[in-house]
């Protein structure tokens, strides 16, 4: 199948854990997925690995805290592609200096909010132009329990450990799904937010209840929705989940 009529994606943060697995499972499904890369070195090397695999996917760098490399991804998907139908903001981090609102350092607040909201906003605005070329473009940005009000006002909720920037960040990242949802209603793009759960991860030091292929349903499924399904949402594999 050509290019031009397959599905175009961009995955950010796609070089390993949920991201990595995200992209695997878009190319399965005959999307043409970029591997969006802070190093295009990794990204080279993720894309050789998948292509063992059969699955033909092509590295890109974006790194989301220097935004000139999101505008020349942009220049390089209209170069190459024409249009981006899929885009995945996946690309995020978790500091370890993050705790209690009470005693939360401001520097830790402005790195973890750069990259998990400020970040993919930027990236997002970018790829908008490409997105409205699509016949029907999908944004999925994945984010938290965390990021939900109603998660973190549940007095029965056993989870004790509340750290603000963190929870901040995917809160910042769902208005921002609920406000460009709003924004593109008249269009045929969808705007999403997902959970993926707690997954074992690098990045949660390889503990959480589910896989990497379980932590990937829900971006894949709200990814490859059709024309009927939903819109300024927020959602896990198994449904809608409260903001």
């Amino acid at each position: 199948m050509s290019n031009e009529h397959k599905r175009i994606a961009l995955v950010t943060g796609a070089t390993r854990g949920i991201g990595l697995e995200t992209v695997r499972q878009l190319a399965r499904r005959g999307v043409q997925v970029l591997l969006g890369a802070r190093e295009i070195a990794a990204g080279r090397a993720r894309a050789a690995e998948l292509g063992t695999e059969g699955l033909a996917v092509d590295p890109i760098h974006v790194d989301v805290i220097r935004h000139e490399t999101a505008v020349d991804a942009a220049a390089q998907i209209a170069r190459d592609y024409g249009r981006l139908d899929i885009l995945v903001n996946n690309a995020g981090i978790i500091s370890h200096s993050d705790t209690y609102a009470s005693t939360v350092d401001p520097n830790t607040l402005r790195e973890v909010l750069e990259v998990n909201f400020i970040g993919n906003t930027v990236v997002t605005q970018k790829m908008l132009p490409l997105l409205r070329k699509s016949s029907g473009g999908r944004i999925v940005n994945v984010s938290s329990s965390v990021g939900s009000f109603w998660w973190n006002g549940d007095t029965t909720n056993p989870v004790t450990e509340r750290w603000l920037a963190y929870s901040a960040a995917k809160v910042a990242l769902n208005m921002m799904t609920t406000l460009l949802a709003y924004e593109l209603r008249d269009t045929k793009i969808k705007v999403n937010s997902i959970c993926p759960g707690e997954v074992r991860t690098d990045m949660t030091g390889g503990h959480g209840e589910f896989s990497v292929e379980e932590g990937a349903r829900a971006s894949v499924h709200y990814a490859l929705i059709g024309d009927e399904g939903p819109t300024g949402g927020f959602f896990n594999a198994d449904g809608r989940l409260a903001w």
